[in-house]
């Protein structure tokens, strides 16, 4: 998420600014505090659940939200860059995605002022798909891990999900990089976002990044913690056990061999190894 850059266009005082988001940002950071701030008055996501504040806005009229799947909106993204004004995609086919009437915006009584509207639905080879629209933005502001001086960006991970496809969209695309190299230092095999698409470059460091929700459980003490590669946490907090190579093993008198792939199903029955018979 670039965080530098919505922290300076909330600076700026820009107002009245339409998004397009996977979300809205959660209460305190990136895309929320714009929302905090009253700077949106529209947004096109396909995930809000995790901003009180969105809701609170989208339910007494002050925001409208245009719900859509998050593969469609990866894709709307994807050919506003390339130039493909609309597809079809089997996703919502049978649903409000498709035959419209979801909310878009509510009064400030809580009544329903304007819902999505219907989409064109054809049949290709005997199945239904539904017709989607590109999606373009004036600015498109991006995180990249790395960057060169003429564009070319590098994500990081899940990173790469939806930056590379917001930086495609953008008709003047501007970047915050952590890092900032020479031309050529990048090779172009591990491009994600060639520099054809970026118009501008920030440099911002690493410093200031945070985790929207953080969903790790807190360890108290050893036996908390999840066992090593070839090793399990003993429950009594004794030694742990080393895990035992595949091999043979006895089972009930007779020599058995288990699964040599570590993929192998645990439950799987282990045939007996029979002896050859002795001619009489």
């Amino acid at each position: 998420m670039p965080i530098a850059l919505i922290d300076a266009l909330l600076e700026r005082g820009t107002r009245n600014l339409t998004t397009i988001s996977n979300n809205c940002g959660v209460d305190d950071q990136a895309l929320g505090v714009l929302l905090y701030a009253g700077r949106i008055s529209r947004t096109i996501s396909s995930f809000v659940g995790g901003n009180k504040e969105l809701a609170r806005l989208y339910l007494s009229g002050e925001l409208e939200v245009e719900l859509t799947p998050q593969g469609t909106l990866a894709e709307r993204l994807r050919a506003g860059g390339t130039g493909i004004p609309a597809f079809y995609t089997p996703t919502g086919v049978g649903t409000m995605v498709a035959e419209g009437g979801i909310p878009v915006r509510y009064d400030a009584e809580g009544n329903v002022v304007e819902t999505s509207a219907p989409k064109e639905v054809r049949v290709f080879d005997g199945q239904q798909y539904v017709l989607e629209t590109a999606l373009t933005a004036d600015f498109g502001l991006v995180r990249a891990a790395r960057g060169d001086r003429q564009g070319n960006l590098v994500f990081h991970e899940s990173a790469r999900n939806f930056n590379p496809l917001a930086g495609m969209a953008g008709r003047v695309t501007i970047a915050e990089v952590e890092e900032l190299v020479e031309p050529g230092e990048i090779t172009p095999e591990d491009v994600h976002l060639p520099g054809v698409f970026v118009d501008r470059v920030v440099v911002v460091g690493a410093e200031g990044k945070k985790i929207e929700k953080r969903t790790t459980r807190p360890r108290t003490d050893r036996t908390d913690a999840p066992a090593a590669a070839g090793e399990e946490a003993s429950p009594d907090g004794a030694q742990p056990r080393t895990a035992r190579r595949p091999g043979r093993a006895r089972a009930r008198g007779r020599s058995v061999r288990e699964p040599r792939h570590r993929h192998a199903d645990a439950r799987a029955q282990l045939r007996a190894r029979r002896r050859p018979r002795r001619p009489a």
